[in-house]
C-alpha cells in the first residue's frame, strides 16, 4: 500500500493541542446546553400564553418581562424559576469557558494563526480558536486544495474524454486526495 501510495498519514495533535480542543469542545457542549434551556424556558412560557411582545428575546428587557410573570399555580411559578435559573446558569458557563479560552490563547503555541484567523470579518476569538484547536496544524497540508478535501469542501467536476466542468463545492469530501 505504501509503494501504490494509499497510505494516508494520521495527524496526532500534542498534548497543548488537545488541551486547547478539550476546553473549545466544553463551550460548544455548554453553548448547547444553553440553547436547549432556552428553547425549554420559551415552550414553557408559550404553553402557558405568555407571549413576549418585545424586540429582541433573551435580552436584560426579555429576563425583565419573566420575572415579572406570575404563574397560576406555585408548582409552575417554581418551574418557571428553576427555568430561568438553570439558562442563567448556562449563560455564566458559557461566558467562563469563553474567557478561558480568551486567556489561554495567549499561552498557546497556535496564537499567531488564531491572531491571523480573527483578521477575518466576523471571525471572533471563540470561532478562529475552535477551528484551529480541531483542524490542527494547517502546515501538514501541503496545498490548499489537500485542506478544503480534509474538510469535505471540493468542487463537483464533471469530466469526459478531455472535457472537463467544474460546478460548485459539494461538501462530500474526497478521502483519496486527503
Amino acid at each position: 500500500m505504501h509503494r501504490a501510495g494509499e497510505l494516508v498519514s494520521v495527524y496526532v495533535p500534542n498534548p497543548e493541542d488537545e488541551a486547547m480542543r478539550d476546553l473549545t469542545r466544553a463551550r460548544e457542549d455548554a453553548t448547547a446546553f444553553q440553547r436547549k434551556a432556552k428553547q425549554q424556558l420559551s415552550a414553557f412560557l408559550l404553553r402557558h400564553g405568555h407571549i413576549y411582545s418585545g424586540k429582541s428575546n433573551w435580552s436584560k428587557a426579555h429576563f425583565n418581562w419573566i420575572a415579572d410573570i406570575k404563574m397560576e399555580h406555585p408548582s409552575q411559578q417554581i418551574t418557571l424559576q428553576e427555568n430561568v435559573d438553570f439558562v442563567n446558569t448556562c449563560i455564566k458557563r458559557v461566558e467562563r469557558l469563553s474567557e478561558q479560552i480568551v486567556q489561554l490563547i495567549a499561552e498557546w503555541r497556535m496564537a499567531p494563526v488564531v491572531s491571523a484567523l480573527k483578521a477575518l470579518r466576523g471571525v471572533s476569538t471563540t470561532v478562529a480558536a475552535t477551528t484551529i484547536a480541531e483542524l490542527g496544524d494547517l502546515s501538514r497540508f501541503d496545498h490548499p486544495s489537500k485542506l478544503m478535501a480534509f474538510l469535505g469542501l471540493v468542487p463537483q467536476e464533471d469530466s469526459s474524454g478531455e472535457t472537463t466542468k467544474r460546478g460548485p463545492i459539494t461538501k462530500t469530501g474526497n478521502f483519496q486526495s486527503i
